[in-house]
């Protein structure tokens, strides 16, 4: 499809965010969460939808509930309402999903994005709690071809779902917006998020309408996707589906897709028009779920500080500009670790080029996340302040960063061990300057005609004969006393 027509339409995104929260045990029952055990073993007859089992509502998980509502900018409802989504697939064993609908637990909300250097803001309409299904594996065995297996450990694992507004209008919108929710509910200790463990998953109902139009298009909803190049990809895709058909003069379809990551395409999964509802009713055995004031004063109170808040802090505080303090509240585990680092060494900046740079880098090479760091955060605060104070040159330090990362020793007892302390004092330096004047005349008589950036050729030459360890201040004061 050619980017002029493509430029005719204008598209229309909402995003249905599932986030798994953080809870030791199911949502209804006190089987474990954990990830990774065998299959249906944490399981028991109430995730199991047997006849009699009763669900209780854990407290934690409405806690969770609560402070994820409120990193969204939701209002917590003072009475929300447990409801039963009926339907039936293998891995639902109860038939029905125990969810919320008319009644959630938190209504009207929004999220600031930064795209392209513009802030824009997507209104969130409602946040609900449900329990999640289990999970149904359709290859992998032997027999796939004949059968499909269930394992239903995630049964029953309690969730919050976050429906945004249609208000999204590119992929790239969507990536930020869904980067936004996922940063808020790991700063609020709401979940890890991790997406290759099913923490996080959205859905993606994508619409198209010409430019100017009030009117919404038909949308196609794009079931879970995992991660954030599969969101780009599946709606840059359903995009040029959808024009397609509309300029042919076809009709869009009301229908719930699939994103195929090996193809890149979205696949029809079943139509949306002729099915039936899900027939939600009341769930008959919980009671409605009543937060009165006293309560959610006491979890907003436990609430740490949000990214937006944090960035905005580090930019007033810390003299850093938007893209460093973007980029250092990625994940909370990033923002602490440079916090801690600059309440060692007192220099923000320096602190943000090294963990932004040197350490990222390192640890990106190595597969390593942040909290996994062999360098503490208080090791590269010292590093920092031997610079600082004189201590370590540029050079040496970037020569010691490498032996800190391979043994995670402070950079002090690297220095004394290795012997490269900074070189500063003018009697110890005098005779490398004067071996570097007399092997390079040209370079001298150079500068007396009047080319004094040479002087940064000589400095260089003395690093080499001292192997870092001389300073360059010092140094350069010494070649400008002699080339008089």
């Amino acid at each position: 499809m050619s980017p002029e027509v493509m430029e005719k339409y204008e598209v229309v995104i909402g995003l249905e965010v599932h986030v798994q929260l953080s809870t030791r045990t199911k949502i209804f029952c006190s089987c474990p969460t954990s990830f990774g055990a065998q299959p249906n073993t944490n399981v028991c007859p109430v995730c199991l939808g047997l006849p009699g089992a009763l669900p209780v509502l854990s407290r934690r998980a409405v806690e969770l509930g609560m402070k994820g509502s409120t990193a969204l900018n939701c209002t917590v409802q003072p009475e929300s309402v447990f409801a039963r989504k009926n339907y039936f697939y293998p891995d639902s064993p109860k038939g029905y999903q125990i969810s919320q609908f008319d009644k959630p637990i938190a209504l009207d909300g929004y999220l600031d994005v930064l795209v392209h250097g513009e802030t824009k803001r997507v209104g969130i309409t409602r946040v609900h709690m449900e329990d999640d299904a289990g999970k149904s594996i359709h290859d992998g065995f032997k027999d796939s071809d004949r059968f499909t297996y269930v394992d239903l450990n995630r049964s029953g694992t309690p969730l919050i779902e976050i429906v945004s507004e249609p208000d999204i209008r590119s992929s790239d919108e969507a990536v930020e917006y869904l980067s936004e929710v996922k940063q808020a509910m790991q700063f609020a200790e709401v979940s890890t998020c991790d997406m290759e463990k099913g923490h996080l998953r959205c859905d993606a109902n994508v619409s198209m309408r010409l430019k100017g139009a009030e009117k919404l298009g038909t949308r196609a909803e794009v079931k879970n996707l995992n991660s954030f190049r599969f969101l780009k990809q599946a709606i840059e895709f359903e995009m040029v589906r959808q024009v397609e058909i509309l300029e042919s003069g076809g009709r869009i379809i009301q229908e719930t897709r699939l994103f195929n990551p090996d193809l890149g395409e979205t696949i029809s999964m079943r139509s949306k028009e002729e099915a039936h509802d899900y027939r939600y009713f009341p769930e008959p055995d919980l009671m409605p779920l009543r937060i009165s004031p006293e309560w959610l004063a006491e979890v907003t109170a436990s609430m740490p500080e949000l990214p937006q808040a944090r960035r905005a802090r580090f930019a007033s505080a810390y003299g850093l500009s938007a893209y460093d303090a973007q980029v250092l509240t990625i994940t909370r585990e990033i923002a602490d670790y440079f916090e801690r680092a600059v309440k060692v060494c007192g220099d923000a900046k320096q602190a943000a080029n090294w963990v932004m740079g040197d350490l990222a880098g390192m640890l990106k090479a190595d597969g390593k996340e942040f909290e996994d760091s062999p360098i503490s955060a208080e090791h590269l605060g010292e590093l920092i302040s031997l610079i600082i104070k004189g201590e370590l040159s540029g050079k040496l330090a970037k020569d010691i960063f490498p032996k800190m990362y391979a043994t995670g020793d402070a950079p002090g007892g690297i220095m004394e061990r290795e012997g490269l302390r900074q070189i500063s004092d003018s009697g110890a330096l005098e005779k490398f300057v004067d071996d570097v004047l007399a092997a390079n005349p040209k370079q001298v008589e150079q500068y007396k005609a009047g080319k004094t950036t040479v002087i940064g050729f000589l400095v260089g030459q003395v690093m080499k004969l001292s192997r870092g360890q001389a300073n360059p201040g010092t140094v350069n004061a010494l070649f400008a006393e002699k080339l008089k």
